[in-house]
């Protein structure tokens, strides 16, 4: 969810780029530390007044840091506005500054600090959680697992201050983290909210900038929607033909995957492209173009002049839906990779890819987790650990620009990281990458560079699946995104 609304790009920080700022803001003598824990809890306030009335019962969670500070102030404000607030706090024998002052004007204005009880957090209408914020990274334990664990089995509206306790703020990893209704984040976006398990635990994101905007650096990376393809994609001219569209080949579909090539076809037509040619085991053309007419065919036994000839004659290719691994599919990648046509690289050509450790900058690759370890050499449970650094290796090891593909997308160049925040569990069907696969290729065949299709792509790709699941995620097919496909570049 986009914060408050807003018009992105959103630029986002790392938690050591936000630290640095409330440090440069404090020192330039227009605030100290406790103001900006009052400011944070005065927003968090405002935030629950808005959305819960004084009948429900509130329980506010903290722990004994500056997250815990904020909620310390925000249950203060909630109990002199008239609402019914329990306070449980986690404490230790050394506590900042911040948090101490913060927990005495709690208990100055009548408040009560109570232990942690699980019972107590199960019975409870609405949960504020303050137990861990940015600082955190490693392993939950001992008491705060439990309170996370009894936190995510109450029926209450959960509302997390920051960041969901246990989500990391960097990378987005968070396996035991709090699952929030809504998070409120403070100062900036933090770049680990956007992708990874925290798009299941931050509910809907919300902004409260608390004056340090004019501190931050350059970003860290940047937040994409669907502004950005409105701003890119003008109407077409009125004298346009199909030649000024582009031409696409996509290459693949071996025996018993025709499906995979036609759904990239489709979607390289739907997406915009003038024409587009299917080069495939010859014995599929029936499927390709049953009910598909507007793709053209050529079948490939072998890969002879005829098939250069079809390469020539393309402005894009793709390559890898449903290509397979063997020497038909392997001979294919080899005259591709003779081409010097950009092109859109997926599923098995990444595979193959993977094997020969090529590097070229002409190209998009396309790898979900599973396909970006193969290309690292590493596990999958290490990519999706920091997504951010998997995306970055890639690129900086096979060049181009890279989209990893997952709950926040990431697409980089080599220069800056794109988060798309859109999509939906799905996309997580047969197919659905290779309909992202034509899309991009069809918006570089319109005269997009690599990076802005690319872009383009995964948001249009993301918003044609939310459009998509009005009808429900489960059962969802790769062929339902197409119509939203069509209405998405047409900006309607």
């Amino acid at each position: 969810m986009l914060p408050n609304g807003s018009t992105f790009p959103c630029e986002m920080f790392l938690n050591s780029q936000v630290r640095t700022a409330e440090q440069n803001f404090v020192d330039s003598g227009n605030t100290d530390f406790y103001r900006l824990v009052e400011s944070a809890g005065q927003a968090a306030f405002e935030q629950v007044e808005m959305t819960q009335d004084k009948s429900r019962s509130i329980l506010v969670l903290v722990g004994y840091g500056n997250n815990g500070a904020d909620g310390y102030v925000c249950a203060r404000r909630l109990l002199e506005a008239g609402y019914s607030v329990t306070l449980m706090a986690f404490i230790r024998d050394e506590m900042g500054e911040e948090v101490l002052k913060a927990q005495r004007r709690f208990v100055e204005s009548g408040g009560e600090v109570e232990c942690f009880s699980p019972q107590k957090v199960l019975c409870a209408d609405v949960i504020i959680d303050g137990l861990l914020g940015t600082g955190f990274s490693g392993e939950i334990r001992g008491d705060f697992k439990q309170a996370i664990e009894s936190i995510n089995k109450s029926d209450a509206w959960v509302f997390s201050l920051d960041i969901p306790s246990g989500v990391n703020a960097d990378t987005g990893v968070g396996p035991d983290a709090v699952e929030a209704d809504v998070t409120l984040t403070f100062g900036a976006i933090k770049q680990g909210l956007m992708t990874g398990r925290a798009r299941h635990c931050v509910g809907r994101l919300e902004f409260a900038p608390l004056g340090l905007t004019e501190y931050l650096p350059e970003a860290s990376s940047i937040t994409v929607s669907i502004d950005y393809v409105n701003q890119h994609l003008k109407p077409r001219d009125r004298d346009s033909h199909k030649g000024l569209s582009g031409k696409v080949s996509v290459i693949g579909g071996d025996i018993g995957m025709a499906g995979a090539v036609r759904l990239a076809g489709e979607a390289c037509l739907r997406a915009g492209a003038g024409l587009v040619t299917v080069i495939s085991r010859p014995e599929h053309q029936i499927v390709v173009n049953a009910n598909r007419p507007e793709l053209m065919f050529w079948g490939c036994e072998l890969v002879d002049m005829e098939v250069y000839l079809r390469l020539g004659w393309a402005n894009i290719l793709v390559i890898g839906p449903g290509l397979g691994k063997h020497d038909w599919g392997y001979n294919l990648l080899k005259a591709v990779g003779l081409s010097d046509k950009p092109c859109v690289m997926d599923a098995d050509a990444l595979n193959l890819l993977s094997c020969e450790h090529g590097r070229q900058d002409h190209w998009v690759l396309t790898p979900h987790s599973g396909e970006a370890a193969r290309l690292l050499g590493i596990s999958t449970q290490e990519v999706e650990s920091d997504r951010f650094a998997a995306v970055k290796a890639i690129q900086q090891k096979y060049g181009g620009v890279v989209v990893l593909k997952g709950p926040g997308t990431l697409i980089h160049d080599g220069k800056q990281c794109y988060v798309a925040p859109v999509g939906n569990p799905g996309l997580a069907s047969g197919g659905c990458g290779d309909v992202l696969s034509g899309i991009i290729a069809a918006l570089m065949a319109q005269g997009f560079d690599k990076l802005s299709a690319a872009i383009m792509g995964v948001v249009v790709h993301g918003e044609a699946a939310d459009r998509a699941a009005k009808d429900g995620e489960r059962g969802m097919l790769a062929t339902d995104l197409m119509p939203h496909i069509r209405r998405l570049v047409n900006k309607i």
